[in-house]
């Protein structure tokens, strides 16, 4: 569900196994993210805007989609292994230190989720609570805080976190996979994680216990997880098996599911979610090797377009911030006032998506991008401290002391008035001129310095 973005060191493959990949990054995977978070949030919509799901679903064929909320975060699991194996992947599947690993996970993940467990507490306590759910408490901030939510049965303040206690436990057990890998093989470890959870799913509705751990560990995500990490193998694969019709596989392993879901309908599908999860296993596998190959090309460059990679940029804080924001938004303002349905769904939507979106982003910018820049607290406390007394420009050039010189950051249009120039270094005049008398550059006088200034 997260971004996983580690930046493994450089591979000794060959150049054209690698060709789909920068250090530390898949072209797509990142449009991938965005879409599975405004997946979730459209599911969250549907479900506000045709109440009973999945019981009496009466929505329009055009809106059944919505109904699988599910598919996405299992497209976040097998995302999580796959970019959390790729350092490995060309490391001979070790890890560099298990410490940095986990400080690194931790790093990542923490802050945006105890910065959203605090936002969502706090819409739920002082704004609106969803109906008919229990009103989270002082043990709910430590069950929570903690991530044991799927393990302690408590008042949720938001929905959306219990994948998130999954996926970090999952976390701990990847050296332990990745051990695997190394004595036995990656497809072993896929197999034996599998039969593990067969197991658990064959013996659940008949052993107390395992059904137990059937309902709330789900252990069904760590066959996702698990095949994630075996495709991240794809980037150091050889030429013959990267050049295979990975994404024509997709197609073929996620046709038969697609059909099951559409023949037996929600209810049935709700029920039998666990085995739908491992059904989808394969189509993901190979819809992932396929991006990681660059193949369809045409796929590949619509996931990594710059309006996808921003969405993708932001798409944890999406996936957590945005149910308290639906809850307050559907319940306090829409339902009872618009009538449910198709017209409910366009209001909400038209409500929803750019306020989530636009809240997402916001919050990413204070509590998840500062922390995928910055690896650790004394370096994120100096670029806090550096960007905090950085002196402010007086216009569009940067000028400090005897600088006279156009910083790059000044725009598209410098201070001659020209129009999509280079950025190059352009004296200026000893005073800066208001920006609505652009005057012609002045030569420096004779000793003066000559420095670039301005931020970064």
């Amino acid at each position: 569900m997260t971004d996983t973005r580690e930046r493994p060191p450089p591979t000794t493959a060959p150049e054209t196994a690698i060709a789909a990949t920068q250090p530390g990054r898949v072209a797509g995977l990142d449009g991938i993210r965005g879409l599975a978070a405004l997946f979730v949030v459209l599911n969250h919509i549907f479900e506000r805007a045709w109440p009973g799901y999945p019981a009496a679903n009466h929505a329009p064929f055009w809106a059944a989609w919505m109904l699988y909320g599910r598919f996405a975060v299992i497209i976040f699991i097998a995302l999580s292994g796959f970019s959390l194996g790729l350092g490995p992947a060309r490391s001979g599947w070790r890890l560099a230190s298990i410490a940095t690993y986990a400080h690194r996970r931790a790093w990542r993940i923490l802050p945006s989720y105890w910065a959203a467990l605090a936002f969502s507490l706090l819409m739920t306590w002082f704004v609106l609570a969803q109906p008919g759910w229990a009103v989270p408490n002082g043990k709910s901030v430590v069950v929570y805080g903690l991530l044991v939510q799927d393990a302690f049965p408590v008042g949720s303040p938001n929905r959306a976190f219990w994948s998130i206690a999954i996926e970090a436990q999952l976390y701990i057990l990847l050296p332990l996979l990745l051990l695997l890998v190394r004595r036995v093989s990656a497809r072993a470890m896929v197999g034996l994680v599998a039969v593990i959870v067969v197991t658990i799913g064959l013996l659940g509705p008949h052993v107390p216990l395992m059904n137990t751990a059937l309902i709330k560990f789900t252990p069904d995500l760590a066959v996702l997880f698990a095949v994630g990490l075996l495709t991240a193998g794809i980037i150091t694969a050889g030429e013959r098996t990267r050049s295979r019709p990975w994404a024509g596989y997709a197609l073929a392993s996620a046709l038969p599911v697609i059909a099951l879901m559409v023949v037996k309908g929600a209810a049935w599908s709700n029920r039998n979610l666990f085995w739908l999860d491992l059904a989808w296993a394969p189509a993901i596998s190979c819809f992932l090797a396929a991006i990681a190959t660059s193949r369809p090309r045409r796929v590949v460059r619509f996931l990594d377009s710059r309006l996808l990679r921003s969405l993708g940029s932001c798409s944890y804080s999406l996936y957590l911030t945005h149910m308290p924001i639906v809850i307050a938004v559907s319940y306090g303002l829409v339902v009872g006032r618009v009538a449910t349905g198709t017209p409910a769904f366009l209001v909400l939507a038209a409500i929803l998506l750019p306020v989530t979106v636009g809240f997402a982003r916001l919050f990413a910018a204070f509590f998840e991008i500062p922390f995928q820049r910055h690896r650790g607290w004394s370096a994120l406390l100096h670029a806090m401290s550096a960007r905090r007394w950085q002196p402010r420009r007086p216009g569009p050039a940067a000028v400090t002391g005897d600088g006279r010189f156009a910083s790059r950051a000044s725009g598209p249009r410098n201070q001659a008035g020209g129009q999509g120039r280079p950025a190059h270094r352009q004296p200026v005049a000893d005073r800066a001129r208001p920006a609505s008398r652009p005057g012609p550059p002045v030569p420096p006088k004779p000793g003066d310095s000559a420095r670039r200034c301005g931020s970064c």
